[in-house]
């Protein structure tokens, strides 16, 4: 990717331009010190009965016990928290299929800026109304997450507000990326992270954190089968533009990988696997059956992975999975009634 037209998209955060363009551990380190006063430092919670199913040693780093219910916070804080005062006067927009619109919204109301949230109108209930409930104006629009996107992007420019992008965002990823620091902070002899992705916001910032931590960790990213876009371009190395079906993990129905976040899993991720729909409920209801936790589809991702069969190479190992958030819309849990007991279908 050339590094001068990242650096005109991205002028003002760290890096280098020999070729490459990064979001750098400074970057995150930074980001860091921010987020200290404001978000949650989650549990590493280490998982008995996980381990036993999948031969390895897990740890779950639980953000669905994060301010919002997810992730999220961290990079939208950390995006307002970078902005002008008069970039921040005139507020600001964002799309979201729903724990992002969260993250801004609460960002927003912390620094006293009026935030726009445009969601797709499928987008569940539970989130529509959590993100109306930190103070955002939320638009309804559009049937997916793409469309939305679009949406937001014409109300931005109309309106001479700041685009929040979701995940393509420096700040936003290096605010991601901490969640990479608390856990090698924690547990420095970790052997693998396993992280769902959507848009790639967290696995880049995670990666860059957790590979100059301890550069030999491995760092393997989840998609759902019916929104494959980043692992298929990643697979590939090119970015790719692959329509996303209907999922149980909808935070991860992203259409296209970012640029930025491209290029760090390019450059920083060992591995990417698919976990079908029926492995995602099965996870999701083996996190309520045995760890007592509700956690939605994107961050069920990782154990519906580890238990999948894809990636037997880690048995033995120190295992952390990233269980991303936990704003699950109850009206959908009915599905899990009829979900097998342990998750299968992966595919690469």
């Amino acid at each position: 990717m050339p590094c001068p037209a990242l650096l005109a998209r991205y002028p003002s955060i760290g890096g280098g331009c020999n070729g490459d363009f990064d979001v750098t551990y400074r970057d995150i380190a930074e980001a860091d010190a921010r987020l200290r006063r404001v978000v949650h430092r989650t549990p590493l919670q280490h998982s008995s009965t996980f381990s036993a199913m999948s031969g390895c040693e897990v740890f779950l780093k639980l953000e669905n016990l994060q301010k919002t219910g997810a992730f999220k916070i961290r990079g939208a804080y950390n995006k307002v928290a970078s902005l002008a005062p008069d970039a921040r006067a005139r507020g600001v927009i964002t799309a979201s299929a729903g724990n992002h619109a969260q993250g801004v919204a609460m960002a927003a109301f912390r620094f006293g800026v009026q935030a726009t949230v445009v969601m797709p109108e499928g987008a569940p209930q539970a989130k529509i109304e959590a993100t109306r409930g930190y103070g955002a104006e939320v638009v309804l629009t559009g049937q997916t997450y793409d469309e939305s996107y679009a949406a937001a992007l014409e109300m931005a420019e109309r309106e001479k507000v700041t685009f929040i992008h979701a995940f393509d965002d420096p700040y936003v990823i290096a605010g991601q990326g901490t969640v990479g620091l608390e856990i090698l902070e924690e547990l420095p002899y970790a052997d693998a992270l396993i992280v769902p992705v959507g848009g790639g916001g967290l696995i880049s910032g995670i990666a860059v954190a957790a590979k100059t931590i301890k550069p030999d960790i491995r760092i393997i990213g989840v998609q759902a089968q019916n929104a494959p876009a980043a692992h298929d371009s990643w697979r590939k190395g090119l970015r790719l533009d692959v329509p996303a079906t209907r999922t149980l993990a909808d935070g991860l129905a992203v259409r296209r990988p970012g640029e930025l976040t491209f290029h760090l899993m390019q450059r920083y991720v060992d591995d990417m696997v698919l976990v079908s729909e029926e492995a995602i409920a099965a996870a999701i209801r083996l996190f309520l059956e045995r760890a007592k936790l509700l956690v939605e589809g994107a961050g069920a991702a990782a154990l519906a992975a580890l238990l999948g069969g894809e990636l037997a190479y880690l048995r033995g190992q120190r295992v952390v999975l990233v269980v991303s958030g936990g704003n699950v819309d109850l009206s959908r849990l009915t599905t899990l009634a009829t979900a097998p007991k342990t998750p299968m279908g992966t595919a690469t």
